[in-house]
């Protein structure tokens, strides 16, 4: 057989075989997480805040935990949207390709990399140095600074796809750089842009250790910025901690919860993207 045609043989089996480890993997994960998390599964469980004893295997539920996910996730996102985007259209539209852009690329690269638990720890040193407790607020911020890489470096992905001719017309009408910024590159990157947020939101409300120290953990739904927060990864982490079977099959239940909630985050964002890109001019 030909050298290459063997080569391309084998890549093309190693590319399959990658796939098929993929899928296998996350239907495995998806498979397990319903067997054991469907028995323990209750709408009291999702309507009712913990309890006294709850993970000890008495009466409550989850709703303080998913309610606080909601909020920690959403609003790093907005936090770390309304930093993110200005970054990303500045980083392709006026720094271009100078080393200023160059090297903040390569710190977002790195930053992107850095374990949770680093953001969690330095999140946690902030707080002491200005005497907060673990609060929302602080889940928000050490939260927002998780996805802040994934956010602009997916953005500043989808701002350098725009089509320079359509900038060039733009030019060309008489419109200003600024102006061709927000009304075309902003428009055109769109759908980028929302993927871009809901995958940051997904890596958010999914995180545990960047809020260990920072958000705490309560049984109640927090009434202000500066109440402790109850979050979904750790309510598991603390059911799968407990010597009780019963708490353990609800932490499986929590993960059930939570898997549904970053699929239907995953639809929305596929949905969203499909509505704005007959927008874009290609």
């Amino acid at each position: 057989m030909d050298k290459r045609k063997l080569e391309e043989s084998l890549f093309k089996g190693l590319m399959i075989a990658s796939i098929l480890i993929v899928t296998c993997s996350l239907l495995a994960v998806i498979v397990v997480v319903v067997l054991k998390g469907v028995p323990a599964l209750s709408l009291s469980m999702i309507l009712q805040t913990s309890k006294g004893g709850y993970y000890l295997g008495k009466e409550g539920g989850i709703l303080n935990a998913i309610v606080g996910s909601l909020y920690v996730a959403g609003g790093a996102t907005a936090l770390a949207f309304v930093i993110s985007l200005p970054v990303a259209l500045y980083l392709e539209e006026y720094a271009g390709r100078s080393k200023l852009a160059s090297f903040v690329r390569l710190s977002l690269d790195v930053l992107w990399g850095v374990p949770s638990i680093v953001y969690g720890a330095f999140g946690f040193t902030i707080m002491l140095y200005l005497g907060m407790r673990a609060s929302l607020l602080g889940g928000i911020i050490t939260v927002a600074l998780l996805v802040l890489p994934i956010m602009i470096r997916a953005m500043d992905e989808v701002v350098r796809m725009v089509s320079l001719e359509l900038k060039e017309a733009s030019y060309a009408l008489g419109a200003t750089k600024l102006e061709t910024v927000l009304k075309v590159v902003s428009r055109q990157a769109l759908p980028g842009i929302l993927t871009a947020v809901l995958l940051a939101f997904g890596r958010g409300i999914g995180d545990a250790a960047s809020v260990l120290f920072t958000a705490s953990y309560s049984d109640y739904i927090p009434a202000s910025l500066l109440d402790p927060v109850a979050t979904l990864p750790l309510a598991i982490f603390y059911q799968l901690a407990t010597p009780f079977p019963k708490v353990q099959q609800r932490a499986y239940a929590s993960g059930l919860i939570l898997l549904v909630m970053v699929l239907l985050i995953s639809v929305a964002s596929r949905l969203l993207t499909k509505k704005f890109t007959k927008y874009v001019i290609r």
